[in-house]
């Protein structure tokens, strides 16, 4: 039998689909996802099942939708299933990171957990039970740093605070930002490891989810660069459901995350916010690079199948926007690399629609264990073994329900075909349907153009039996075989 493969999934939070070099993104400077791209195979239309960090990462460890495994909110339980399995078929079974699991430190089928959450998470606030030390809040105290939180920032320098709109130079020693943390801890783990039972790693960076807080070194590298910004016109925004009025309205009297953000952003201001995003992007390519040289040192990159994602996206300003909590591409869609040196031929791509939980499918497919078949989620095996073009779905969907943050819809599902875009908001008139080919960058709203009503019925009615469907097979596929009734005599 051969040598079962070593399973590296790092995660990044919160990264857009287009932050890699490589892939298009010209400005940017990430030469280890650029080696990635180029010597496995690349994703172009990998989505995610809900735009918030919780649903997607369960949809990811459970194998089904949020409306099939229950969780809609960062405030919910969870924890993983198929990591277990691993674990049961001899995988030494790590994360180092963040998995925004519920409860945080819930062992969840791994061995070991090195527990690094949010940046920005205060502990004395709104987290209820949650309220938890990590291994990097205990790495800041035994340094003597206090956590740069929103409220210690605004504290310092309230005027500045505001200004900023959550970017921020981190002001500490480089090892002590979260992402040089979790990336400097699974480099010395992978440095320190004896044993030589087969390794599922998986490594959650907590960047580059905001506070957007690059190191002075990695800033100064984007100091000059030009990154496109968006263009949000008064025509775009009166075309969007009142639930995204009532979002900006959140994000700009909340501050979420030390985002003090505002209506009417200058392109200066853009600007700047994505330079500190490009640069946290860059400082975690960085720390990619030298797991990857970690892992060749010890002899197990040649074994090994490398997986590199996002749990979902960010706006960055644009449609007026930032964060997450809506179905443009730009929170919705994210990267996804794959990478094996025996395995896959280098430098393919694919833009076969995925859910970002198909990776679940895949790895348990690359090792032989059967798919449950109360699974949504399907493997795209086939996709990296074929060398002709495939498609595994026709459609992809993301879901989300009313929130702290989302406030003005109780339920929202898109539905995302290669041509076809629609966002269904449960018991409202409002709604959202792009024409993907003459509009790729969802600009024009054509939900109440009477020219594609039909088309927008035939995708409402998609919608909803798809999401009937997953319903009923996930609970009857789930529960035990009936008996036959009992003979009355």
């Amino acid at each position: 039998m051969a040598e079962k493969p070593n399973i590296i999934l790092i995660m990044t939070d919160q990264q857009r689909f287009d932050t890699i070099n490589a892939l298009g993104a010209h400005w940017m400077h990430t030469p280890n996802l650029d080696r990635l791209v180029k010597e496995g195979m690349s994703f172009s239309n990998c989505y995610v099942t809900s735009p918030l960090c919780s649903p997607s990462r369960a949809s990811l460890f459970t194998g089904m939708y949020p409306h099939a495994h229950g969780v809609y909110s960062n405030f919910q339980k969870w924890q993983p299933t198929w990591v277990q399995w691993l674990a049961d078929l001899g995988y030494h079974c790590v994360n180092i990171g963040k998995m925004h699991t519920n409860p945080y430190d819930i062992a969840g089928g791994f061995h070991q957990r090195i527990v690094t959450e949010n940046k920005d998470r205060p502990l004395f606030l709104d987290e209820h039970e949650r309220a938890y030390y990590d291994d990097w809040d205990r790495a800041l105290h035994a340094r003597g740093i206090e956590k740069p939180t929103r409220y210690v920032r605004h504290k310092a320098d309230p005027e500045a605070y505001k200004k900023a709109m959550g970017a921020f130079t981190w002001e500490h020693a480089e090892d002590m930002h979260s992402d040089n943390f979790v990336g400097d801890t699974a480099n010395w783990w992978l440095e320190e490891r004896q044993s030589n039972a087969p390794l599922f790693l998986q490594i959650g960076f907590p960047g580059p989810h905001p506070p957007f807080d690059p190191t002075e070194r990695w800033l100064n590298h984007y100091r000059d660069v030009n990154i496109p910004v968006p263009t949000v016109t008064e025509a775009e925004l009166a075309a969007q459901p009142q639930a995204h009025a009532a979002y900006r309205d959140n994000i700009v009297k909340y501050n979420q995350d030390a985002v003090a953000w505002k209506y009417n952003p200058t392109k200066d201001e853009l600007l700047r916010v994505r330079r500190h995003y490009a640069a946290n992007t860059s400082m975690i390519d960085e720390k990619v690079g030298i797991i990857l040289n970690t892992l060749e040192k010890r002899g197990l990159l040649e074994n090994s199948i490398v997986i590199f994602t996002s749990d979902h996206g960010e706006a960055l300003g644009d449609h007026g926007h930032i964060q997450k909590w809506t179905m443009y591409d730009v929170s919705v869609k994210v990267p996804l690399l794959v990478w094996s040196p025996n395995k896959i031929e280098g430098g393919r791509k694919s833009d076969a629609l995925l859910q970002l939980m198909d990776i679940a499918p895949t790895i348990l497919d690359y090792l032989s264990i059967p798919v449950p078949e109360n699974w949504q989620a399907r493997s795209f095996k086939e996709l990296i073994d074929s060398e002709n073009p495939l498609e595994i779905r026709d459609a992809v969907y993301s879901e989300l329900t009313r929130g702290h943050i989302q406030t003005a819809s109780e339920f929202i599902c898109m539905r995302r075909e290669k041509r076809w875009k629609l966002v269904w908001y449960l018991g409202e008139k409002e709604g959202e349907l792009y024409d993907l080919q003459s509009d790729p960058d969802e600009l024009v709203n054509l939900w109440n153009s009477e020219k594609y009503s039909t088309i927008r019925r035939d995708q409402e009615n998609l919608i909803q039996e798809e999401m009937i469907r997953n319903m009923v097979q996930a609970q009857s596929r789930s529960m035990e075989k009936p008996q036959p009734y009992m003979e009355i005599k």
